[in-house]
C-alpha cells in the first residue's frame, strides 16, 4: 500500500514539474531585445518621423503571436502607462528568430505597433512586457542619462542574458528590427582555411567518407548474400532429403540458375522499354451521317405477341 502511494506521489509530481516546465517555455517565448529613447537621425516608422521605439524578440524556432499582449512603461513609482496590443493583425504574429518593432510616439491611432506612451530618458525607465493573460512575461529598467541621441540599451546578442548600450562606436551600432550582433565571419572556417589553406585534407576526408561508405555498402550486401544463400540451401537440404553440406554445395542447392538470373535481367530491360514510340500527329475525319426513316430502327421495331 505504502509502494503505491509513493508511485502516485511520485507520478503527481512528475506532472507538475513537466508541466512549469511547459509554462515556463512558453512565457518566455518573447523577450525585449532592444530600446531606444531619442531617437534624431536613427530609424523612421512608416510616417517617416523619428520616434522613440522598444523591439521585442521571438527567441524560439515557432511562431509566437503579440496579439493580447501588454507593453507597459513607468519612469516613476505609480505612474505606469499600459499599451494594449490589438488583435486582428497579421503582422503581429512573430515568426522564428525574428523581430517585431513598436514606437512609442504617443500616437495609437496611427496603427498597430504605435504605442499610447512616449520614452522619457532623464529618468530610471521602467518597461515590461505582459502576455494575454496580464502575467510579466520580461522587463528591464533603463538607468536615467544613460543614452544620448540615437543610442540604444540593448542585449548584447540576441537573447543574451547581458545589457549593453549600443552606437556610441562602430563596432556597436544600433540594429532596429535585426541581429543585435552581426558576425562577418566563420570562425570555423577561419580556422579550417588557416590550418588547410589548400583544400588537401578536406579532399582526403571527403573521399575517405565516400570509399568507407561503398567498403560498408560491400560488407553488407555480401553477408546478406551468403547469409540468403545459407538459408536457401538449408531449405533446399531439407526438401530432397541431403544431410551433407559438400553433396549440397555439389550440387548447387539453395543457389539460384544462370536462367533466373537472365530471366530477371530480361524483365529488367523490357520493363525499362515496355512504351513504343507513337505518332505525335493527330488525324481527324468528319463523318457525315444522314438520317433516312428507311433505315431507322424505330420503324422496326413490332409488339411483342400476347400468349
Amino acid at each position: 500500500m505504502n509502494k503505491i502511494k509513493i508511485g502516485w506521489l511520485l507520478s503527481l509530481a512528475l506532472m507538475l514539474g513537466m508541466t512549469s516546465c511547459g509554462e515556463q517555455k512558453s512565457n518566455t517565448k518573447l523577450i525585449l531585445n532592444e530600446v531606444l529613447i531619442e531617437n534624431q537621425t536613427n530609424f523612421q516608422d512608416d510616417y517617416g518621423i523619428h520616434s522613440a521605439w522598444i523591439e521585442v524578440f521571438n527567441q524560439s524556432y515557432s511562431s509566437a503571436n503579440l496579439a493580447g499582449y501588454r507593453l507597459k512603461v513607468s519612469n516613476q513609482p505609480g505612474d505606469t502607462a499600459s499599451y494594449f496590443i490589438p488583435k486582428g493583425d497579421v503582422l503581429t504574429l512573430v515568426k522564428p528568430r525574428q523581430h517585431s518593432l513598436f514606437w512609442a510616439d504617443g500616437q495609437p491611432n496611427r496603427g498597430t505597433f504605435h504605442t499610447n506612451f512616449i520614452l522619457n530618458g532623464t529618468t530610471d525607465t521602467w518597461i515590461g512586457l505582459y502576455d494575454s493573460g496580464d502575467k510579466l512575461v520580461d522587463q528591464i529598467t533603463i538607468p536615467a542619462n544613460t543614452l544620448k541621441a540615437d543610442e540604444s540599451y540593448a542585449r548584447v546578442s540576441d537573447a543574451s542574458e547581458d545589457w549593453e548600450v549600443k552606437g556610441a562606436s562602430e563596432d556597436k551600432y544600433v540594429t532596429p528590427s535585426t541581429n543585435n550582433q552581426t558576425q562577418d565571419s566563420n570562425a570555423k572556417m577561419e580556422k579550417f582555411k588557416q590550418h588547410d589553406s589548400v583544400g588537401v585534407g578536406m579532399a582526403i576526408t571527403a573521399m575517405s567518407v565516400v570509399f568507407s561508405g561503398l567498403l560498408l555498402l560491400y560488407i553488407s550486401f555480401r553477408l546478406i548474400g551468403k547469409a540468403s544463400v545459407s538459408v536457401s540451401r538449408r531449405r533446399a537440404m531439407k526438401t530432397k532429403e541431403v544431410t551433407s553440406v559438400e553433396e549440397a554445395k555439389e550440387k548447387k542447392l539453395g543457389e539460384a540458375p544462370g536462367e533466373v538470373f537472365a530471366a530477371i535481367a530480361m524483365a529488367m530491360h523490357e520493363s525499362q522499354n515496355m512504351h513504343d514510340e507513337e505518332e505525335t500527329v493527330l488525324t481527324i475525319t468528319r463523318v457525315k451521317r444522314s438520317y433516312s426513316p428507311w433505315s431507322s430502327k424505330i420503324y422496326t421495331l413490332r409488339e411483342t405477341p400476347k400468349k
